[in-house]
């Protein structure tokens, strides 16, 4: 299956969530275009291939496992930090939101993810969506395991602050 997700910061109060679970991930390999992930999602474990295509799309293939081997690998084999985040599924304008409230290392960063049909899929902002960080790495769980958002050196509100900057002067730079 080919995912196509653009990633953002969340700027304001989202309202009322459709449904909110939890969330423990690592990662068992991270090559630079491709990773093997373990997530633990509620009680049900799963094993995840990502192979990047480019920056938007990916092609992912996941499958659940027996909770023994979930845990197993999550405790036990997982090669850097284990990312920890509530998830709240929220829809705006018939589009299904998935946004990322990160603790543990990657405290206070908050991410909402919008997945697509294809890459001219259209879709309208909600009013608490914040700058567009979908082609910066960083923002990457695979990335937030080896370098957590607590390194960054940055608050959160700071963050929003800078990208929102980098974004008003993207757009009004001429090419």
């Amino acid at each position: 299956m080919i995912e196509i997700e653009r990633k953002f910061l969340v700027s304001a109060s989202w309202g009322e969530s459709f449904s909110i679970s939890s969330i423990e991930q690592g990662y068992l390999f991270i090559q630079k275009d491709r990773s093997l992930r373990v997530r633990c999602h509620n009680e049900d474990y799963f094993l995840t291939v990502k192979i990047e295509k480019n920056i938007n799309e990916r092609f992912e293939f996941e499958s659940k496992i027996e909770k023994d081997y979930g845990k197993l690998l999550l405790e036990k084999h997982c090669i850097s930090n284990i990312i920890s985040k509530v998830r709240n599924v929220v829809y705006h304008d018939d589009k299904r939101w998935e946004i990322d409230v990160f603790s543990g290392k990657n405290q206070h960063l908050i991410v909402a993810e919008i997945e697509l049909n294809s890459i001219d899929d259209k879709f309208t902002y909600p009013s608490w969506l914040g700058p567009e960080v979908t082609q910066q790495n960083r923002f990457l769980n695979s990335h937030l395991t080896q370098k957590p958002f607590c390194e960054w050196g940055i608050t959160y509100e700071n963050l929003l602050l800078e990208e929102i900057k980098k974004s008003r002067k993207q757009t009004s730079d001429p090419q």
